[in-house]
This record gives structure tokens, sequence and C-alpha cells, in this order.
């Protein structure tokens, strides 16, 4: 299967990037690298994560209060969404719901 990345999910990996980069320098570049990671373990485990707002999967990151959300289409891992966590549900839900407009 090959995994495509939204552009929408790469400027939530971006935002992720630049807020840990503030925390401390050098974090947001590990961020990026550890997000890659997940997202790229998908061709191995595509499918297997919970299924939340009833059509996307949701893989949650190993390192990080971040969830991957996507959805196998046609044989390929589109991945719609890089989300923190610690936001309110609501937002999450709505933003992927926006998704499907």
């Amino acid at each position: 299967m090959k995994i495509k990345i939204l552009e929408s999910a790469l400027e939530d990996i971006k935002k992720g990037r630049n807020f840990y980069e503030q925390q401390k320098e050098g974090l947001g570049s590990y961020f990026v690298d550890n997000i890659i990671l997940d997202i790229e373990s998908l061709k191995y485990f595509a499918g297997i994560h919970q299924k939340v707002f009833s059509e996307y999967h949701r893989l949650l990151s190993r390192k990080f209060p971040f969830a991957i959300y996507y959805k196998i289409i046609e044989n390929n891992i589109i991945v719609f969404a890089v989300l923190d966590c610690r936001q309110n549900p609501q937002k999450t839900e709505k933003r992927l719901k926006e998704k499907n407009d």
C-alpha cells in the first residue's frame, strides 16, 4: 500500500514542529522524525487501529500526545490529519467532518 499525506496533515505536522521547537531547540525536528516514523508504520499496520468519528482510523503517536487520522481507500493509506490529543474532541471531530464535505 502507498501512503499519501494530505496537505492539511502536512500543515498539522508543521504547526506541531513549530510548537515543540519553541519549547526547546531541536525538539521540533525530533517531533517530525517521530511522526513520520509513526506514519511509515502504517505500511505494516494500517487498518488495525480503532475507528473514530465513524470512519477514520486513529493511530496514536508513540512519543508525543498526537493522533494520526487516516483512511484506507482503494489500497492507499490517506493521512487526513495529525492532531494534538490535548484539544477538545469536538474540535477534532469538526475538523475531520469538514474533510468529508
